[in-house]
């Protein structure tokens, strides 16, 4: 594991397609990104053994990501009505491990179908959560909001964004190559003491500016983090991409 974290070719080479069998298959549609800047020291207190805090340009990031899961399905399968739609919310950091593959860690992940959220706990070892959940459209304008069961109705989590104009494709060595272009997620087994990683694959998220009208991050305090306030967040939209998933892999 390195100090200096992944090359430019460590992350280009993280984002080809495994050579493994699909799993699962999914789509992520509506997906905000709002990224705060973040103290690099007070993220790795957070992690696993195995992995490190991955920065851009020496600095450490949070992320805050509501989405519509949709089609969600095993490989060879039909999407189920009832199950396979629902909306999910992450909180998120970026991470390498002793091989220098950059991928996401997860502070919690907030869904609104409870098989979904039972699955990824056991089979991925994730940290979800049950919330209820609405996405509301107003043209073009997403209306997202996220209650965690059990939780008192003013901790609700809510964001209003609007999709603006395409961006020009994240060109590695850019910030939002350095937040869009992850296909590795990592998770961690207490009972095992186990880092796990998991591979995805997509095409690239095509990237559009993004007018955020409203925004209370609750779900971020649940993992001990605060938006600063003297800080101007990162924000881009993108309509979705669909996305094959592949299995869980000890991380040695």
């Amino acid at each position: 594991m390195s100090e200096a974290g992944p090359t430019l070719e460590d992350r280009k080479q993280a984002c080809l397609r495994p050579d493994a069998s699909v799993v699962m298959r999914q789509s992520w549609r509506e997906l905000l990104f709002v990224h705060w800047q973040n103290d690099p020291d007070l993220i790795q207190s957070h992690l696993p053994p195995g992995l490190r805090v991955d920065t851009f340009e020496g600095k450490a990031f949070v992320g805050f990501v509501p989405f519509l899961m949709r089609n969600i399905r095993p490989r060879f399968c039909p999407a189920v009505p009832g199950i396979s739609n629902f909306l999910e919310l992450n909180v998120r950091t970026y991470v390498y491990d002793e091989h220098n593959r950059p991928g996401v860690w997860f502070y919690s992940l907030d869904a609104s179908q409870t098989l979904a959220v039972k699955i990824a706990q056991t089979f991925f070892h994730l940290p979800y959560h049950e919330a209820n959940m609405e996405a509301k459209f107003a043209g073009t304008t997403v209306n997202y909001s996220s209650l965690r069961k059990r939780c008192p109705e003013h901790e609700v989590t809510t964001a209003n964004y609007t999709p603006g104009d395409p961006l020009p494709a994240p060109q590695p060595g850019s910030l939002e190559y350095f937040f869009l272009e992850r296909y590795y997620l990592f998770s961690w087994n207490p009972g095992q003491k186990q880092l796990y990683s998991g591979r995805v694959h997509h095409s690239p998220y095509p990237a559009f500016e993004v007018e955020v009208d409203h925004l209370h991050p609750k779900v971020m305090e649940y993992s001990g983090l605060f938006p600063p306030e003297n800080s101007a967040p990162h924000q881009v939209y993108s309509p979705g991409v669909d996305v094959d998933i592949f299995a869980l892999e000890r991380v040695h």
